[in-house]
């Protein structure tokens, strides 16, 4: 605690030094405001030593008493933490300060009636939040009633948290209705009053002043206090010529009232999106799916013309999916024609296909133990790991049909080939295994590199010992089976 402090003081001592640095000059026009970085030297021993928590939880509290004193002009204030001699180890510890929930807690606590989110920089398309449902409809205080009933939904999901919407609430609005017979009474038009009021409270710009290479424009409007409080609104001074002023509460009767400020349209229909974080132990692609497919029943019970619809980063995973699975059919049309030329047998051609699939148990499995999901770079990785599996079935089947061709009794051929290949296909299987290894680490490619080692390292186990079986179990080959005549080509 003694160490905090000591950075306290040092922080606020820099801090007022800064702020008795910046006082504006009256006679001229205010710089644009520029961002102040505090650097907090870390030592890393002595009495002064501090942890980088502390450093980065000690400028904080300094530049938030700073703040509410009044300090810096409302200037921002940016903490850098500086550790010396290692500065990264410092950084490194105040991100990962900030990702955790301490940073909720913070906005939670002082800021509670702003509505906040925290999110990490994501390597796909991005999204708002992890959980998106999007409530489209005619007509739009329906489509307010069934997003609400979505987000009380989602508010009982124990998986779901900070449910809100993008549009929802209407805003506050302030009307001004001008009393036409006495306007004219006192020669002022509409065109003349709401030039005064565009004036007085939103600024005019009357001349401009340059500064090195830039153009700063000098705003002429009241001041902060008389333009922001709503109570004197009604007090604003409106010219009538002559050099006299009247209240505009005169001419003009002030009400208050509420409109929807943001309408966000999907097919020229009013669409809200229902959003919520997640807690942890799920993704955002099986909580979208696990609440949708809960949904079924409000869905169901929707009129005419109003739909639930998955929004985020489901559907952008659903449009990559479909997107990826176009070429598909073609592209087992071109393997089934290269098999067929390669093997001249359609038994043999639906045997190698066949054990195409068989890398989806070494997927899953390497999946589950490294904890990542399958996502639109894993689903490549599958695609390309068939065509991996399939060149050693087509390798270990020409072997067999070599050996049986050449006068071999049918279960020694079986035997004899998957030991003949088992090298080759190791060798072959740990080689492009291997050079998936670089790429694990990989936050974006990871998943597909995982998902080719696994599925690659199962199916050639498997390839070995059940293509095999099957070959023997499709031909009702046994171990008396006797061997035909050797054929020459």
């Amino acid at each position: 605690m003694r160490k905090t402090s000591w950075l306290l003081v040092l922080l606020l001592v820099s801090l007022a030094l800064l702020n008795g640095c910046s006082s504006p000059t009256p006679s001229a026009p205010a710089k644009p405001a520029e961002n102040i970085k505090i650097g907090v030297i870390q030592p890393r021993s002595g009495p002064l030593a501090v942890s980088g928590e502390d450093s980065y939880w000690g400028t904080k509290i300094a530049i938030d008493m700073f703040n509410e004193a009044g300090g810096l002009k409302g200037r921002k204030i940016e903490a850098v933490v500086a550790d010396v001699p290692n500065a990264g180890a410092a950084q490194n510890e105040v991100n990962r300060l900030i990702q955790n929930e301490k940073a909720n807690t913070i906005l939670a606590e002082k800021f509670s009636e702003v509505k906040s989110h925290v999110k990490l920089l994501q390597t796909g398309p991005p999204s708002s939040y992890p959980v998106m449902l999007r409530v489209s409809g005619n007509e739009q205080e329906k489509t307010k009633q069934i997003a609400q009933k979505v987000g009380d939904f989602m508010n009982n999901q124990v998986y779901l948290t900070d449910v809100n919407f993008d549009w929802l609430e209407k805003s506050k609005t302030m009307r001004l209705a001008v009393d036409q017979d006495k306007a004219r009474m006192l020669g002022i038009d509409n065109q003349t009053l709401a030039s005064s009021l565009q004036m007085q409270l939103s600024g005019a710009t009357v001349a401009e002043f340059r500064q090195e290479d830039k153009t700063v424009s000098i705003v002429f409007r009241m001041d902060p206090q008389d333009r922001n409080d709503l109570s004197r609104i009604k007090d604003l001074p409106i010219h009538i010529g002559a050099g006299k002023f009247i209240p505009l509460g005169q001419i003009a009767n002030i009400s208050y009232g509420s409109e929807q400020g943001l309408i966000w349209r999907r097919n020229l229909k009013p669409t809200i999106t229902v959003q919520a974080e997640l807690k942890d132990g799920i993704t955002g692609n099986d909580a979208t799916a696990k609440v949708f497919k809960a949904l079924e029943p409000l869905r169901n019970s929707l009129p005419p013309g109003y739909r639930i619809d998955v929004g985020g980063s489901l559907e952008n995973s659903n449009k990559s999916i479909d997107f990826l699975l176009k070429p598909v059919p073609i592209m087992i049309l071109v393997i089934v024609f290269l098999l067929m030329l390669q093997l001249q047998k359609v038994s043999l051609m639906f045997l190698t296909l066949l054990t195409a699939p068989l890398g989806i148990i070494g997927v899953a499995i390497l999946m589950l133990i490294t904890f990542k999901p399958i996502g639109f770079v894993a689903e490549l990785g599958i695609l390309a790991l068939g065509g991996m599996i399939i060149r050693n079935s087509v390798i270990l089947i020409d072997q067999i049909e070599c050996h049986i061709a050449a006068g071999q009794a049918p279960w020694s051929s079986i035997i004899d080939s998957a030991v003949l290949r088992f090298r080759p296909i190791i060798l072959t299987a740990a080689a492009a295994t291997l050079g998936m290894v670089p790429l694990m680490p990989s936050t974006f490619w990871g998943p597909m590199a995982i998902a080719i080692a696994g599925g690659l390292i199962g199916a050639t186990i498997l390839t070995l010992l059940v293509l095999p079986v099957m070959y023997a179990a499709w031909f009702k080959i046994y171990p008396d089976t006797p061997a035909k005549p050797a054929t020459t080509e």
